[in-house]
Parts: structure tokens; C-alpha cells; sequence
């Protein structure tokens, strides 16, 4: 083995550090990856893999990025999955030949792991989605989550049930999920961390010193799982920030029973903020959002993806969108004003970061200005607004913080703080001192160049810049010739093709003083953009509650704006568990229909204590789907705090929700399709309430006929006997209308169909009963079958229907089965009286033979139970 150059130990030595993350190692102008890195970013990036120098005998792999685009290369490795250490040179070749010699190594360092759950730069963020990075915790057998978004500074800690923890993190769509190395809850995803981070005793520890308090009740009482949880994450995004830990609020507790619980695979089906294929086009998010801030948009998608299971919280909502509403024109006004203001949360949270630039402070002076405005306007509503009475006061604070940005921030401030211009005139007087001195000399410099041109002749002659030469002469290499003369007064400096470059006594004086007066210029700025900065962050937590007001305003205005495009209705939340909508339709659907130029057949749906659950039956492409999913969507829409697509609609809460509709297998976990229908269906019947609210179709379809009539007809059974929840089955087995004569809450539900001439209408309204066929062969010609396939078909179907009415069909003998909580008792009852004869043996006083006679009893009790 060969002994490595000092830069290449330097390099390994880093790479050690940053574990599993590519290495960014600063070279000058660019970050360079070397090795399995370079490898991995060339494919990523579609950049040139090269080489530089050999290590242990071998050429070592090299690509690079410049450090001037390096935002945009990252966003695509971190899209495709990878995490950045950022190691940058943290001392400058001059001073490292000062301090070691003339052939000294830069020191570097790692400054920041860049990972999905830490980033705050503008350009690596979705504006309209929020980015959450969660932590596991576990301790005593329970867990929590802890979630903090660091660009705008949420930390948000959730005690949850092991069972509710997969529906929590497709709540929160986590960017990143990072858990203890020991831990029971973590997968392939989840990135694995020491577990002293995720002590509780130490992260109440940590917690405490974050926040400067005593104690952490005033926050709210913590369970050890969430100290755990919450103390690991803190621990990650110090390990990512390098020590520089991004702005935090102060952790907010809540618990997953405040809002409705709904799990991965019925946020999925119901496509409530993404599509199945991972799209925000075609989602119920998508299809509702009106809002005009990215701030609005990300409450917005909060709000549908957790709603609340509190009447009251509720109500408050729907007052402010119905004043909204109601006040159209005030509504385009609140509109038209928060459409300007810039994401005042996202830039503090940059600031808080040490990332952030002038024109973020610009952002804030905007930003909490138009807030102020618009809680002025707000201020004069004479209306009974809960919601807008709390959150109004967030909006007209800042004063000082607005007028001292005002004075020192000129009118659009630049992004880029290494160049300056961003101290506006007259906040300063040294400043604009030294901004004189240094416009004086360029004044000087052009007439310096005029000068120089008359006396030499050469009407090219320019005075130029640059990093290297500073200023100087440049003239074409034909007329330099005179310039190189002795006695000429100029000094020659540099040979270019085509230029020359020299320097002049008179030159370098003017050139010194603008020079030291740009210098001096610019470290005020970088001393004012300092304290500016420390200004803002002495009231970030404030500037974050008046984010949080504008967004709450913006979903209210947008949900308004919605409603009244659609002719949406305000639901009236019952405290009992009802679900009574007229007029209700599928919002994305309708969309789409009406792009088509269609109406959307609206339906209505009442379940009551004496009809709670509904069978539904009819034809494929009927609309049975269609009207599950969209009173599922009814119910989140309400409870999120939104009007609804109804003529009206009265709705108790529901604290559950699930939905089993269509369904794809999971190879990857070797599920088939029928598999991940039986675990879905499992779930439900596992975790369905009184109060919950489920939807399902097509049970038992993906097996054969008798076993999918059995599984559907014990689910029917199980949901109306045991879990006793609002239900909307939809089937194709008519069999299971026979179930209406023995469940009481049990109803009869089609949607309409007819033959007309041959050929099938689907009429898209639901009915009482059911329906009298399913109409398969119809839909298949619909569908494009080949017309001898039909007619083969239509024959056996009348073969197969001839032999069912000699044997009374695939229900037969059904009737006189027990019902779900009677077969239950039976089997359990059963079970007792096998429990006792067991119990009652003398095991050691047996003889062989009576042994075999208990046995063969045992076996006879069990065949009659």
C-alpha cells in the first residue's frame, strides 16, 4: 500500500467522517468527488468521470461541480436519494502558506450533511409543501414521533400507538425518517443513528438548554417516548448542522386521537394529497387549493391530511370561510394583498440557518408589512371570528423591526451579499463615505484612461479589472510596442493573445484608494447585514406565529373562493354519529366531467343508527366506486375545516377512517394483489369503531367464487355485529342481499342502469334495493370484447344460470346460518366446554386406554361445536 499525498489523507480523513454520504470536497472553484462518490454523482448527474493521480497503484475516479451551480447538482442527488457532506476550505491558500510554508495544504473541514428532512435553501424546496424530518422514539414498550420542519422552524412532537405509527408518517409525508440503531419500528428507509441520542433522560436534558427553560412543562407533558423522540431528532439535526442547529420553535405536543386517524393505504386510495403515481395533479388537494402563498398552500395540505376530531376547532374554521364567503369582495381584497407578500416563514428560518441573504431581510421588511396592513383591514370586521380574534394580534406586531429594515435596506436587495449594494443611502455616513471616496476614484480612473489615450495615441487603450490584475491597461498586442519602451511610464504585467496588459505609478494610486474604500465598503454592509440579521432572529418565534396567521387566512379565503365556485355547502357537525349528505358529489371527478363538458350526477347518502351500513350493488363502471370515495372525501373535506361538495350535508365526527377500494399487489413484500386486499380489509376489522367511517369494494374478488362469497359475507357480518361503524359496501355478490333480511341496520343500495336497443346506459344514481343483475356482459361489449367472445359468454352465463335455479344458487342453505355474533358465541361456547374437560383431567392417573377415550371425546365435542 502506497502512502496516500497529504491532500488525498485529508481527503480520506473527511470522507471517514461523512460515513454514507457523498463527500463535496472544496477545490477552489468546485466541489470535487473522488472514488465510489465520483462514480455514483457522474451517473446521477450525467457529468464527465475522470481521473486525477493513483492511489494503492490505481487511478482515482474524479468528477466535479462548480461551487457557483453546486444548488443545482445537489437538488438531483438528493432527489434521487443520496446525502451531501459539505466540506469547505476553512482558511485561505495565503493564509495557509503563511502559517505552514509555500507548499502548506488548505485545512478543510465538514461545514453541513445536506439530507431530504434539513434543507431551508429556497431553490432545493417545494414552496407549497412543507418538509418534515421525523424521528422515532420508543421507551417502555410505547412510541412517539417528533417532526420539525427547519425551514420554517415547526417542531411538533406526536404520542401514537406502535399501530398507529405507519398512519402518522403518511400523514406527515416525511422527507426523511431517522431512529435509534436498536430500534423495533425502523425500515430500509429510516436512517439509523446512535441510540444516546435517543436517551430520554438526556433529551429532556438537551431540550432544556435549547429552549432556556427549567422545565419543559410550560411546552406540555411529555411522555418518555416523546422526550426520546424529540431529544434524537435535535441530536440529527445537530450531526447534519455541524453544531449550527436550525431554527426551532418550541416543540408543539399533540396527540394522534385529535385528529382523525387515516392510514397509508386509505390515504392512497382516496388520493388525498398525491395520486397514486406520486402526483399533486388529480389529488382532492390539487383539486381544492385556491390559496395565493406557499405558506397557505403547506397549512392547507396539513390541515386535509389531519383533520380534526374537535367540534368546536371545527366550527371555528368554517366561520372564517363562511364570512368569506359571504363577503366576496372583501375576499378578493385579503386575496389580492396576501398574493404579494413574500414566504416571511421560510426566510427566517434561512436566516436561522446562517443561510440566508439581504434579500431575505427584504422578504421579512415586505412581508410583516403587508401583514400589518392586512391585520388593519382584518381589525374592522365586526363579526363573531373566533379564529381571526386569536390570530389577528400576530399580524400587527414588528414595528421597529419593519421601520429600522425600511431605513437600511435599499428597495430590492440581492440575493448575493458578497458584492454589496444592499445598505441604502443614508443609513450610514461612513458608509456613504466611503461609497463616495470609491465612486470618486472610478470618476478618476476614467479620466485617468482619457488621458492616457491622448498622450499615447492608442484609441483602444481601456483601463479594465480583474480578480487577478486588479485594475489596469490593456491594449492589442499591434499597438503595445510603444508601451514597452523604458521611458514609456508604463510597467508591463501581462501577454495575452491579441492583448497586452501593463500598469502605471498613477494608475495603481487612484486604483489603491478605490480599492481600499470598496473594501471597507463592503465590510460595513457585512457588519450591518450582521446586526440587521441578529434584529430579525431576536423575534423569529413572533415572525413565525405571523406566518402562521397569513397562512390560516390564506386557506379560509382559498376554501371560500372553492366553495363558491362549486356551489359548496357549510356541514353541520352532529354530535352523535350520523352522516347525512344531499346532493353529494366526488369534487375531482366533477372537475374533470366538467372540463368534458358533462354533469356529474349528484347522489345522496344517509346513514342512521337504523341504516349504517349500505350495500351496494350494480354494474362496473355504474358509479359504485365514484360514490364510496366521495363521501370519504366529504368527511375529511368537513372535519379539515372546508365546505363541502353537497346541496347539504350533517355529519357526526368520524375518528376513523378507511378505505378498501381497487387495490395492487406488493411484490416487494411478497403480497399479491388478493393479499394486500386481505390485510387492508384485516386492518379494518382489527381497528374500526362505533364512531369510524369505512368504505369498501369488491371484497373477496380476488379469489375464487365460494371463497369470496364467504369472506365477503363474514365481513358484512363482522362490520354490522361487531364493529358497528358507517359503512358503505359496494359488491357484486348478490348473494349477499339476503344479509338485508337479517341485520337490521343493513340496506339495499343500486346504481341505476338500463339496456336500451342493446346497448347499456349508466345512469350514475343511486337507488333503494338492489339491483337486479350486474350487467357484466353488457359492459364487456361496452368495453371493446370481440362480439363471438360475447355471444360464447351469454351462453354459458345462461347454462350457469339454469343450474343455479335448480340448486337455489350460491346462497343456498345460507339462510339458516348463524349470524356473525351467534356463530361467534357458538364457537366460543364450544370452546369452553372443551376448556373444562381438559381442565378437569388428571393427567398422571390416566391409563392408556382411557387417555385414547378422552381423546376421541375431546375430538367429538369439537366436530359438534
Amino acid at each position: 500500500m502506497t502512502t496516500p499525498t497529504p491532500m488525498m489523507a485529508q481527503y480520506l480523513g473527511l470522507k471517514a467522517e461523512a460515513e454514507d454520504c457523498l463527500l463535496f470536497y472544496r477545490m477552489g472553484d468546485f466541489f470535487e468527488l473522488f472514488f465510489d462518490d465520483a462514480r455514483i454523482a457522474s451517473q446521477v448527474l450525467d457529468i464527465a468521470l475522470t481521473a486525477r493521480g493513483e492511489h494503492d497503484g490505481e487511478k482515482v475516479p474524479m468528477c466535479g461541480v462548480p461551487v457557483h451551480a453546486a444548488t443545482a447538482y445537489l437538488q438531483r442527488l438528493i432527489k434521487a436519494g443520496h446525502r451531501v457532506a459539505i466540506a469547505e476550505q476553512t482558511e485561505s491558500p495565503e493564509a495557509a502558506r503563511k502559517a505552514r510554508g509555500s507548499k502548506a495544504l488548505v485545512n478543510r473541514a465538514i461545514v453541513r450533511v445536506v439530507t431530504a428532512g434539513t434543507l431551508t435553501e429556497e431553490a432545493l424546496l417545494d414552496a407549497r409543501s412543507d418538509n418534515w424530518c421525523v424521528a422515532i422514539g420508543e421507551a417502555a414498550g410505547a412510541v412517539a414521533l417528533a417532526a420539525a420542519d427547519v425551514s420554517t422552524g415547526r417542531f411538533v412532537v406526536i404520542d401514537c400507538s406502535a399501530d398507529a405509527l405507519g398512519a402518522e408518517l403518511a400523514r406527515l409525508g416525511a422527507a426523511e425518517v431517522v431512529a435509534s440503531e436498536t430500534s423495533d419500528h425502523a425500515d430500509a428507509a429510516t436512517s439509523l443513528r446512535p441510540r444516546g441520542g435517543f436517551d430520554s433522560g438526556s433529551a429532556e436534558a438537551r431540550l432544556k438548554a435549547l429552549f432556556g427553560v427549567a422545565t419543559l412543562d410550560g411546552f406540555g407533558s411529555f411522555s418518555r417516548a416523546g422526550l426520546a423522540a424529540a431529544g434524537g431528532l435535535v441530536a440529527y439535526l445537530e450531526h447534519t448542522a455541524k453544531g449550527a442547529l436550525p431554527f426551532l420553535r418550541p416543540p408543539q405536543l399533540a396527540r394522534a386521537a385529535e385528529t382523525m386517524a387515516i392510514d397509508a393505504a386509505t390515504r392512497e386510495s382516496l388520493e388525498l394529497t398525491c395520486t397514486t403515481n406520486g402526483q399533486r395533479k388529480g389529488s382532492l388537494l390539487d383539486c381544492i387549493d385556491r390559496t395565493v402563498t406557499g405558506a397557505g398552500a403547506r397549512a392547507l395540505a396539513s390541515d386535509l391530511g389531519a383533520p380534526l376530531m374537535d367540534a368546536r376547532a371545527i366550527d371555528e374554521r368554517l366561520d372564517l370561510v363562511q364570512h368569506f364567503h359571504d363577503q366576496a369582495g372583501q375576499r378578493e381584497q385579503v386575496r389580492s394583498a396576501l398574493r404579494a407578500l413574500p414566504d416571511i416563514g421560510r426566510a427566517i428560518g434561512r436566516l436561522a440557518a446562517g443561510r440566508g441573504s439581504p434579500r431575505d431581510l427584504g422578504q421579512l421588511r415586505d412581508g410583516l408589512d403587508g401583514a400589518w396592513h392586512l391585520g388593519e383591514r382584518l381589525g374592522q370586521i365586526d363579526a363573531p371570528l373566533a379564529l381571526l380574534r386569536r390570530i389577528a394580534p400576530a399580524l400587527r406586531g414588528h414595528g421597529a423591526l419593519i421601520d429600522l429594515l425600511r431605513r437600511a435596506l435599499v428597495p430590492s436587495p440581492p440575493i448575493e451579499a458578497s458584492d454589496g449594494g444592499y445598505i441604502a443611502a443614508g443609513y450610514d455616513d461612513a458608509l456613504d463615505a466611503l461609497r463616495d471616496t470609491g465612486a470618486g476614484g472610478r470618476r478618476a480612473i476614467a479620466a485617468l484612461e482619457a488621458e492616457m489615450k491622448a498622450a499615447t495615441g492608442i484609441a483602444t487603450l481601456k483601463v479594465r479589472h480583474n480578480n487577478v490584475l486588479g485594475y489596469h491597461v490593456e491594449v492589442p498586442a499591434r499597438s503595445a510596442d510603444a508601451l514597452m519602451q523604458p521611458d514609456s511610464g508604463f510597467t508591463h504585467r501581462q501577454t495575452l493573445a491579441g492583448v497586452v496588459r501593463f500598469n502605471t505609478p498613477a494608475l495603481h494610486e487612484v486604483a489603491a484608494k478605490v480599492s481600499q474604500a470598496g473594501a471597507h465598503a463592503l465590510a460595513a454592509e457585512a457588519a450591518h447585514l450582521e446586526e440587521l440579521t441578529a434584529a430579525a432572529l431576536a423575534q423569529r418565534e413572533a415572525i413565525a406565529a405571523t406566518a402562521d396567521a397569513l397562512a390560516r387566512i390564506d386557506v379560509a379565503a382559498g376554501l371560500a373562493e372553492r366553495a363558491a365556485e362549486g356551489g359548496w355547502a357549510r356541514a353541520t357537525i352532529a354530535d352523535h354519529p350520523c352522516f347525512d349528505v344531499v346532493g353529494g358529489r366526488h369534487p375531482v371527478v366533477e372537475a374533470a366531467v366538467a372540463k368534458a363538458g358533462e354533469r356529474f350526477v349528484a347522489n345522496d347518502c344517509t346513514l342512521s343508527p337504523d341504516s349504517r351500513l349500505w350495500l351496494v350493488t350494480g354494474p362496473n363502471m355504474g358509479g359504485k366506486s365514484t360514490f364510496l370515495r366521495q363521501n370519504a372525501l366529504i368527511a375529511v373535506l368537513a372535519q379539515a375545516g372546508s365546505f363541502v361538495p353537497a346541496t347539504s350535508a350533517t355529519l357526526g365526527l368520524v375518528d376513523r377512517l378507511f378505505s378498501r377500494v381497487g387495490a395492487s399487489d406488493n411484490l416487494a413484500r411478497g403480497r399479491s394483489t388478493f393479499m394486500v386486499e386481505m390485510v387492508e380489509t384485516a386492518a379494518i376489522l382489527a381497528q374500526a369503531t362505533p364512531q369510524s367511517f369505512v368504505i369498501l369494494d369488491e371484497v373477496g374478488r380476488g379469489t375464487s367464487t365460494y371463497d369470496g362469497l364467504a369472506i365477503a359475507w363474514a365481513v358484512v357480518e363482522a362490520i354490522h355485529e361487531d364493529n358497528r361503524c358507517r359503512c358503505l359496501f359496494a359488491t357484486h355478490y348478490h348473494e349477499l342481499t339476503r344479509l338485508a333480511e337479517r341485520c337490521d341496520a343493513l340496506t339495499l343500495h343500486h346504481v341505476r342502469a338500463r339496456e336500451w336497443k342493446g346497448e347499456l346506459v349508466l345512469l350514475h344514481e343511486l337507488a333503494t334495493g338492489p339491483a337486479d343483475r350486474s350487467y357484466g356482459l353488457a359492459v364487456a361489449r361496452l368495453a371493446g370484447m370481440p362480439p363471438a367472445t360475447v355471444a360464447r359468454a351469454k351462453a354459458v352465463l345462461a347454462k350457469l344460470e339454469a343450474s343455479r335455479a335448480k340448486t337455489g344458487g350460491l346462497a343456498a342453505g345460507l339462510d339458516d346460518l348463524p349470524l356473525f355474533a351467534a356463530a361467534a358465541q357458538v364457537e366460543e361456547e364450544t370452546c369452553d366446554a372443551i376448556r373444562a374437560e381438559v381442565e378437569a383431567l388428571d393427567v398422571d392417573a390416566l391409563t392408556p386406554r382411557e387417555a385414547l377415550d378422552t381423546l376421541y371425546r375431546l375430538k367429538a365435542l369439537a366436530r359438534e361445536g
